[in-house]
């Protein structure tokens, strides 16, 4: 019974702490528009950083529930944890939201008149885009990994002190499901929000804005790990 009370505490709170923290889906929802992936590979790209993020949280409760560590030493870890996760992220939207613009004012289409002759004048349309540049970026960024990054570092708050301590003092089978719990709905919840948002804006045409989608999502992104930082969310 204490089991079960245990596993639904974790996932009520593995659902909550992922709808209430903008920086489980955002950062993702926003890349995949700007950069034009298939609902398949954000959805793959969700679910390796959903697992890095669980993962990270979790390997260190294990090794503080193993070594006797307490509570308190370990909260304050996955609090700097946190701080830096925040930090990468706010930087890492401004970065991107700088080169997104950059992009975006290279990509803008000016007119110039040519004249050739009293016969022959007429206008001409280019952007200064080199010819290796593509207005969704280069297929082989590294943002897939640098948002893995991130996401390894970023803690899961709710995690160590309130369903792994609690489970371990019971058994490890106890707190293998309690984790495995609170991991799958976490990794679900994230999954199921890009996917849904996703699906709703992908084909939703901007208009003279779409040359900015990606200073757009940077600055998405940028709030978002502001408002972990300034809220705690």
């Amino acid at each position: 019974m204490e089991l079960q009370i245990l596993v639904w505490t974790a996932i009520s709170i593995g659902f909550i702490h992922t709808i209430i923290g903008p920086d489980h889906y955002l950062p993702f929802i926003m890349i995949a528009r700007a950069r034009q992936w298939t609902i398949i590979k954000t959805m793959w790209v969700t679910i390796l950083c959903g697992i890095g993020h669980v993962f990270g949280s979790v390997l260190l409760g294990v090794v503080g529930v193993m070594l006797g560590l307490s509570i308190g030493l370990i909260e304050n870890v996955e609090t700097i944890r946190g701080d830096i996760a925040s930090w990468l992220l706010i930087g890492f939207g401004i970065a991107y939201a700088a080169w997104g613009l950059r992009i975006g004012l290279r990509a803008a289409e000016h007119t110039h008149e040519h004249t050739h002759d009293a016969h022959d004048q007429h206008q001409h349309a280019h952007h200064h885009l080199g010819s290796h540049t593509h207005l969704h970026g280069n297929p082989k960024s590294i943002t897939p990994w640098a948002l893995f990054i991130i996401f390894v570092l970023g803690p899961c708050e709710p995690l160590i002190p309130i369903l792994m301590y609690p489970a371990a003092q019971d058994s490890w089978m106890d707190l293998t499901w309690v984790t495995l719990a609170f991991g799958v709905t976490t990794i679900g919840t994230m999954t199921l929000v890009v996917f849904i948002i996703s699906k709703g804006i992908i084909n939703i045409k901007l208009g003279f804005i779409e040359k900015y989608t990606h200073a757009i999502a940077g600055l998405i992104i940028a709030l978002a790990g502001l408002s972990i930082k300034l809220l705690g969310l």
